[in-house]
């Protein structure tokens, strides 16, 4: 059995297999999933697990480079917004880097998911609660 936090093999492998600058999109429960990337779908029901859960355990194994949010979240979720730039801040002390973070349009932010690896699909049932990780490298 892995020793590691994140048990799911779905992610595990995913990230395993990340290269630099590859990237994955955790999303909410109500993100379009394109064809192409890989939908891994974590939702049970209504706000389980939750996007913030989701992706703290994600980036506790992801080294992340730089993020991509929709620029929605700032006004129509800002508490979510404020937990996870905190998230991200975070993550930028514990892995001894920067992370560049975008902001896109909503619309713009689904077109992007098209080049990314896997969509991670969360119960989070709240608006713009998406983001796309960019993969860094740890050397």
């Amino acid at each position: 059995m892995k020793k590691g936090t994140l048990l799911n093999s779905d992610i595990s492998s995913l990230i395993a297999r990340l290269g630099h600058t590859d990237s994955i999109v955790i999303g909410d429960a109500g993100l379009p999933v394109p064809q192409g990337p890989l939908r891994i779908d974590l939702a049970l029901t209504h706000g389980i697990p939750s996007f913030l859960q989701v992706a703290h355990a994600v980036t506790h194994e992801m080294q992340v480079e730089s993020a991509i949010i929709a620029e929605e979240i700032r006004q129509h979720n800002s508490q979510l917004h404020d937990e996870l730039i905190a998230l991200l801040d975070a993550l930028q002390q514990h892995q001894g880097n920067t992370i560049s973070i975008s902001y896109i349009s909503h619309e713009q932010f689904k077109q992007q998911t098209q080049r990314s690896k896997a969509v991670i699909r969360s119960g989070e049932c709240s608006p713009y609660a998406n983001i796309i990780l960019n993969a860094g490298v740890t050397f």
